[in-house]
């Protein structure tokens, strides 16, 4: 981690207005700040701002002469303060919501001096903070990309992170349990059936000890109060503000171009749901565009199929540019 650099912002006020001392964590690839463009990568509920490089968890998509190429661009992805990964933790996470991190990254960027972005992405509720950053800021961006996300956490959703939190706090191994309970939420039957198709090794079947496996992995890696605080988060998207703004007229004042990208076969923001997000969109923005990832993987689609991504996305990056997207 010697890439990680890190800012401190004090007095935060929450949107429940409560006080926080922030200590917000970023990385930087490709060109120095003020020479290139600049993309702004949000991470997962358990990834972090390591996006390429040697444990990078997009590599494929980011670094020398791939999609998001860092010979022109600049590549700047925040960690969510809280998730662990820079050795700070929030305790009273209950407070925030997934805004107050949006809010926290645009403190951010104002920090850096950055006035403008060439693109913000992510997946998973890192697409639901690129919904957030662009109701909260929508002359920010050239590009707004959201991936197997939503503007709001469904019914569904906030079914599976009460599930989640019951699991978090009950458990005797509450970061394996959660984890063997959401690998079923991230990845979708069929998917199970052609991996596994009921295979054994010796006494139990194979999904189990897949199962089994991904809940150990991430206990070793990932702390409890991460883990609490990221799906307190997920259950805390909405940029309509609990419906005291028009979804409608948000997405009306954002300038830049939005690019809703679904996975057909996502049981966590599901394809229904994003395309009625685009059809309410399109009627009152022009520059609307939905991409659909076509996969049997589910949700972690996003993290696998990555020839389609660059393919649905290389209109956006795979071109030359001449601007400079900074101070």
């Amino acid at each position: 981690m010697d890439n990680l650099f890190k800012l401190n912002i004090k007095n935060y006020i929450s949107e429940n207005e409560k006080n926080f001392d922030i200590e917000l964590s970023y990385e930087l690839f490709g060109q120095p700040l003020g020479q290139a463009p600049i993309v702004l990568v949000n991470h997962a509920l358990t990834g972090n701002s390591s996006v390429t490089g040697k444990n990078g968890w997009w590599n494929s998509l980011i670094g020398q002469n791939k999609l998001i190429d860092t010979n022109d661009f600049t590549v700047l992805a925040f960690n969510f303060p809280g998730n662990g990964y820079d050795g700070f933790f929030i305790k009273n996470y209950e407070d925030l919501i997934l805004r107050d991190i949006a809010n926290i990254f645009l403190i951010g960027l104002e920090k850096l001096k950055i006035k403008k972005l060439f693109a913000i992405i992510g997946g998973s509720i890192g697409g639901g903070l690129v919904w957030e950053i662009a109701a909260l800021s929508p002359e920010l961006s050239e590009n707004y990309i959201p991936i197997a996300s939503d503007w709001k956490s469904s019914d569904w959703l906030l079914a599976n992170t009460r599930l989640q939190k019951q699991i978090l706090n009950n458990s005797s191994q509450p970061v394996h349990d959660a984890r063997m309970h959401a690998m079923l939420c991230y990845r979708s039957p069929l998917s199970f059936q052609k991996k596994f198709d009921r295979s054994k090794d010796s006494h139990i079947f194979n999904v189990e000890s897949w199962l089994l496996h991904h809940g150990k992995k991430l206990q070793e890696r990932f702390q409890l109060k991460s883990y609490k605080l990221m799906n307190h988060l997920l259950s805390k998207i909405d940029i309509t503000r609990g419906g005291k703004m028009k979804f409608e007229k948000i997405i009306s004042k954002v300038k830049g171009n939005i690019y809703i990208v679904s996975v057909d076969s996502d049981l966590f923001f599901t394809d229904y749901h994003n395309r009625e997000t685009f059809y309410k969109a399109c009627v009152i923005k022009d520059n609307m565009f939905f991409k659909t990832i076509k996969s049997d993987h589910g949700h972690d689609a996003f993290l696998i199929e990555f020839d389609q991504l660059r393919e649905l996305l290389s209109e956006i990056f795979i071109r030359k540019h001449t601007s400079i997207s900074s101070n």
